[in-house]
């Protein structure tokens, strides 16, 4: 692990999306680039977890816990990290609603919104008192939290598993997205590097040459980018997040 590059192996793979539910949809997915949309009572069952725990979790979160457990349903004592940018930010907004209406929210309520809740969940369900971490880093969110499985990995971890998941973003937020904000999530079990490997390298980027600094609203989202780089087999993908320059690759490909 250099001061700025690191490099890992991904030993399983899981993703979830509404409508995405088998591996010929991603694939048409990945072919066609269409926009993941909602639909009503469509919902990850989480079977692995214990029923108790599971009717706490929303939407979001049962997307995230359903691809956590498919990477681990064989593995102990594993490290995670949940990485999403907005988080519960939905149920944030109903629980706002709630304190202006009522004075007061329910403390079940509180704690299944905060950033952790669902890595939380995912921890007791398991009965896991491996070190697990909640990460929200704007746009570079999935980098970071690469950069700290890496740094675990360092440490002595044999795995470390990595769940990013997002959500569309309530009509309040939408004059503010910078992409176009989707349902989805995915975990990979990483693990030191094998023969398979991936890196990622990072410096500052040059200044934006765009004087206007328009936001191009038609972009996925940096979690479905990245997942897209990994599904269908890319050597390198590049990223520029403000003034710095990620650059993703695979199998010791440079440029």
């Amino acid at each position: 692990m250099s001061s700025n590059r690191v490099h890992f192996s991904i030993a399983k793979h899981a993703q979830w999306a509404p409508g995405l539910n088998s591996d010929q949809a991603w694939q048409e997915w990945l072919q066609h680039a269409s926009v993941i949309q909602e639909s009503d009572g469509e919902s990850p069952a989480v079977k692995a977890m214990p029923a108790m725990l599971r009717r706490r979790a929303r939407l979001l979160g049962r997307m995230a816990l359903e691809v956590a457990y498919a990477c681990v349903d064989d593995v102990n004592e594993v490290p995670t990290i949940f990485c999403s940018r907005h988080g519960e930010v939905i149920h944030s907004i109903e629980l706002i609603k709630e304190q202006i209406a009522e004075g007061s929210v329910s403390p079940i309520g509180f704690s299944s919104a905060v950033h952790n809740a669902t890595a939380g969940l995912f921890s007791i369900a398991r009965k896991d008192r491996s070190n697990h971490i909640a990460i929200a880093a704007g746009s570079s969110t999935i980098e970071h939290a690469i950069i700290e499985a890496c740094g675990l990995l360092e440490d002595g971890a044999k795995a470390v598993l990595l769940v990013n998941y997002e959500q569309a973003l309530p009509e309040f937020f939408h004059e503010f997205e910078e992409c176009i904000e989707q349902a989805y999530a995915w975990a990979w079990l990483i693990v030191p590097v094998t023969k398979d490997s991936f890196s990622l390298h990072w410096n500052n980027a040059q200044a934006s040459s765009n004087e206007n600094n328009d936001i191009a609203i038609d972009l996925p989202p940096p979690g479905l980018e990245i997942l897209r780089f990994y599904l269908s087999e890319q050597l390198i993908l590049e990223r520029i997040v403000g003034n710095q320059r990620w650059l993703w690759s695979r199998n010791n490909v440079t440029v």
